[in-house]
């Protein structure tokens, strides 16, 4: 209910603000840049497949009933190689860099599932440009909401993200020093 209600709170919010996009700059990998759009319009509202990541280890419906699995991390169990490297206690580390990631992904989100998601920019979490970014994942028949607004002093977003999993965030960023002449 308490989500719901940012929900809605956001969404009155954000047809009120109409999209503030100060200072928001994105670097763009040549691999990455089929993900995003032209800055020289805004795109429609479309729909995106996303299917489950390649490669995912079955998981049955008692996985998801056991809460000592929800702490477990299916998606990525091996901490890659830039993840703290010499580090003697880095898979200890990735334990606990992300402890909810089965329950996230897989109990409360539809990662392991084959699903479409609408939106005016689907495959990413936020609008490229800054501002206000809302979509919707569907699998079957059911609708998970997401919204993302983002500026020079705020990042936040609350939803089913692009590859299905839930997630919340909210960061306040410090204005840039200025530098002395």
């Amino acid at each position: 209910m308490f989500a719901l209600t940012l929900l809605v709170l956001f969404t009155a919010a954000a047809a009120r603000a109409g999209g503030h996009r100060e200072g928001i700059e994105r670097l763009v990998a040549g691999s990455d840049a089929r993900l995003f759009y032209s800055t020289n319009q805004v795109p429609d509202w479309h729909g995106v497949a996303m299917p489950r990541k390649a490669n995912m280890p079955v998981i049955h419906w008692y996985d998801k009933w056991n809460p000592v699995w929800w702490f477990g991390n299916n998606d990525d169990p091996v901490p890659p190689a830039w993840y703290e490297p010499g580090n003697p206690h880095r898979k200890r580390d990735w334990f606990f860099r992300n402890p909810l990631t089965n329950f996230t992904y897989f109990v409360m989100g539809v990662a392991d599932k084959d699903t479409m998601r609408y939106g005016r920019y689907p495959k990413l979490v936020g609008n490229p440009h800054g501002g206000w970014n809302f979509a919707v994942t569907r699998r079957r028949v059911v609708l998970l909401p997401f919204m993302d607004y983002k500026n020079s002093h705020l990042e936040f977003y609350l939803g089913w993200r692009e590859r299905g999993n839930f997630g919340a965030k909210l960061v306040f960023h410090s204005p840039p020093e200025k530098i002395a002449k």
